[in-house]
């Protein structure tokens, strides 16, 4: 039984490994840890076909010790002692073990003493987050390093390198592969290679060659995938378009506009894109005018990564109409902003002697923290005292906006004690 081309492709050392180069370029973690023979057990985290099992592969691969992959929730225990004699006999395997979030307490016990003496170099691999997921007395006998989607680069370098690859790859199949096809091939999987790579497999082998040459246009490559082109360019200018239309469309309040430039997302298979956009459409143009439809806004994002598509495309319309809908202000991004130009500019001295830390022996000897005055010591929990330093004392970054109640309410307590701080000032 032939195995499919994302297997075969699959690195057998560091340098092959494609993408992740926060952990496996030159002079980063993973690859330090190979080149000085120093290697430590470690949970992958992030999204399928990433390259969680090509990075384990290529560790054992580059450290030349055996490679055994088991599943945490479908494996036994017995599995796991098969791997731990082969250990006891060869000295060391690098042990993959998939979804190990579902990894249950007879089989910790039994895998913790391996770790501790280093006999199995286990490497989980988990779509969840192991913060939350993975017991505790595992998290600590690992490092724990995030993976993230391919980009479209390093999808393409992929593909063309398993169409020119004659032992493990298509090349043997002469194929050729239209630019568009190519582009959308290496876009449309939201950075899941294994998907590219399977569809690639089943375009090249489906199609009959013409004059020796295997013909690989766009149409063919979309039924492959069951995804339909979006135009996205070469350069990726088309996808950017439509994420900066949907929030253009969603500041300016026009729903029908937003869940238009969404359902292009959605169709696309980009739902990263779309509940990140959102996130930040949230805080930057509705902000403190709404702060509830922010706070929505994370538990439909929420919802949507734990429903994935096709369901999740109900709470993020909910979420998009109400963005839409919701009273706008863009007081919080501006206000920050405006202390950030400060800063960036220099110049504008120091803290206030009062405010400075004063829990350490010879602080007050330093005039640290002498002449603060508690708040909570005075009527309604507010005295009037300067904050900032001297050289920008009267500085105001923040200006509300009165385009809901709570920014409006916001805005008068906020002027209220501005005007007060400043009286004496």
């Amino acid at each position: 039984m032939q195995q499919p081309l994302a297997f075969r492709m699959r690195p057998t050392k560091i340098e092959e490994i494609v993408g992740q180069q926060h952990l496996v370029g030159p002079g980063k973690i993973i690859n330090r840890m190979v080149k000085a023979k120093l290697l430590s057990s470690m949970i992958l985290y992030g999204p399928p076909g990433t390259g969680k099992t090509s990075i384990a592969s290529a560790i054992a691969g580059s450290s030349k010790y055996a490679f055994r992959t088991l599943n945490a929730a479908t494996d036994s225990k017995k599995d796991l002692q098969i791997v731990a004699e082969e250990a006891k006999m060869s000295g060391t395997v690098v042990l993959l073990l998939d979804e190990i979030h579902r990894l249950d307490k007879t089989k910790q016990d039994f895998l913790l003493p391996l770790l501790e003496n280093g006999s199995i170099i286990l490497i989980g691999a988990t779509t969840e987050n192991p913060y939350i997921s993975i017991n505790p007395a595992i998290r600590s006998r690992t490092q724990i390093f995030e993976v993230y989607p391919l980009s479209s680069a390093d999808i393409a370098d992929a593909i063309n390198r398993a169409l020119t690859d004659k032992n493990k790859g298509l090349g043997e199949y002469n194929v050729q592969l239209a630019d568009n096809a190519l582009d959308f091939l290496s876009s449309a999987t939201n950075g899941d290679l294994r998907s590219s790579l399977n569809a690639l497999e089943l375009a090249v082998k489906s199609t009959e060659p013409s004059n020796n040459v295997i013909k690989i246009d766009l149409p063919i490559v979309e039924e492959c995938l069951q995804r339909k082109s979006l135009n996205q360019d070469k350069n990726g200018d088309a996808h950017y378009d439509v994420i900066s239309a949907l929030q253009k469309s969603i500041r300016g309040s026009d729903t029908d506009a937003a869940l238009h430039y969404a359902a292009r997302l959605i169709e696309g298979g980009d739902l990263i894109s779309l509940m990140r956009r959102l996130l930040v459409i949230a805080y930057e143009d509705v902000g403190l005018a709404n702060p509830a439809a922010c706070q929505r806004t994370v538990a439909a994002v929420d919802a949507a990564k734990n429903l994935g598509l096709p369901e999740a495309r109900i709470p993020l319309a909910d979420t998009i109409i109400e963005l839409c809908l919701s009273p706008k202000s863009n007081s919080g991004i501006s206000a920050i902003d405006n202390a950030l130009t400060v800063i960036k500019k220099g110049n504008y001295g120091d803290i206030p002697l009062s405010l400075k830390d004063a829990h350490y022996k010879g602080a007050k000897e330093l005039g640290r923290g002498i002449t603060y005055q508690y708040p909570h010591d005075f009527p309604n929990d507010w005295v009037q005292q300067q904050y900032l330093p001297n050289k920008i004392k009267h500085d105001q970054y923040y200006f509300p906006k009165n385009n809901g109640k709570y920014e409006t309410a916001l805005g008068n307590q906020y002027l209220k004690l501005r005007q007060a701080q400043q009286k004496n000032n």
